[in-house]
């Protein structure tokens, strides 16, 4: 898991960097060169959404998800414990949820052609199904993780890596 982890960071950090790319050279050619490069921001918004997703479903994995932890301080390791894997399973039925609805847009979009790339329209929803499976695979090893009594990272604490 840590490799696709790992790869996942890397793509969604070449997406951002890629799509800096795209605008720098959309602004340099509309206000220097008077002219326009037409797929640049339909590209920057794809890499955009790949960028976002991928980033998210490794912020899970590393424990950096929104929580609200006050009522945690006051209960017993146990409780929290029980406490962590709810959470984490409700992450990983949304996860589900966005890579099924994601894969039912996607086909909803097959046959529609985005003109300024000449691709499916499918391609839009993509980080959708790839964020959503990423999102469950990696709530599913924190719950397996915890069901074997190994550590799993929480935002604050230790990574993952450093916890192994």
């Amino acid at each position: 898991m840590r490799f696709i982890s790992t790869a996942a960071l890397w793509l969604a950090g070449g997406g951002l960097l890629l799509m800096t790319v795209f605008i720098s050279a959309q602004v340099f050619m509309r206000y220097v060169m008077n002219d326009s490069l037409v797929w640049s921001e339909p590209a920057s918004v794809i890499l955009m959404g790949w960028f976002i997703f991928l980033g998210a479903a490794v912020g899970i994995r590393e424990g950096y998800h929104l929580s609200f932890d006050v009522l945690l301080y006051f209960l017993p390791q146990g409780t929290k414990q029980v406490l962590f894997s709810i959470s984490d399973l409700v992450v990983a039925a949304f996860g589900v949820g966005m890579a099924w609805f994601g894969s039912e847009l996607a086909r909803s979009a097959w046959d529609v052609k985005l003109p300024s790339l000449g691709v499916s329209g499918a391609v839009d929803f993509l980080p959708l199904v790839g964020g959503g499976c990423l999102i469950f695979l990696f709530s599913l090893e924190r719950l397996l993780r915890r069901a074997a009594g190994l550590p799993t990272a929480r935002f604050g604490e230790e990574t993952l890596e450093e916890a192994v």
